[in-house]
C-alpha cells in the first residue's frame, strides 16, 4: 500500500511541475505578445515623430533655399544696375589699349 500511496505523490507531483511548466510557458508567451506589442507603438510613435521632423527640417530647407536664391537674384540685379549706370569712356579705354598693346611690341 505504502508503494501505491507513493506512486500516487509522485504522479500529483509530475501533474504539478506539467501545470507549472504550462504555466510558465503561458507567461513566457504573453511575456512576448506584450514586448512585440510594446515594441510595435513604440516604432510607430517613433516612425510618426521622425515623419514629423523630416517635414519640419525639408520645409526649412526649402525656405532657407528660396530665401538664398532671392538674395543672389537681388545682388545679381544690383551688379547688374551697377554696371549700366557706369559710363563707358572709350577714348581712355582706346588709348590706354593702344598705349600697352602697341608700344609693347
Amino acid at each position: 500500500m505504502e508503494l501505491e500511496d507513493d506512486k500516487t505523490v509522485l504522479q500529483h507531483l509530475l501533474q504539478l511541475e506539467a501545470e507549472a511548466s504550462a504555466l510558465v510557458d503561458g507567461a513566457q508567451a504573453e511575456a512576448d505578445r506584450r514586448l512585440s506589442e510594446g515594441q510595435k507603438q513604440c516604432r510607430s510613435r517613433y516612425d510618426k515623430s521622425y515623419s514629423a521632423e523630416v517635414a519640419s527640417l525639408e520645409a526649412a530647407y526649402i525656405k532657407e533655399i528660396a530665401a538664398i536664391k532671392e538674395d543672389y537674384k537681388k545682388q545679381l540685379e544690383a551688379y547688374k544696375d551697377e554696371l549700366k549706370a557706369q559710363s563707358i569712356n572709350k577714348a581712355a579705354f582706346s588709348s590706354l589699349a593702344e598705349k600697352l598693346l602697341l608700344r609693347r611690341t
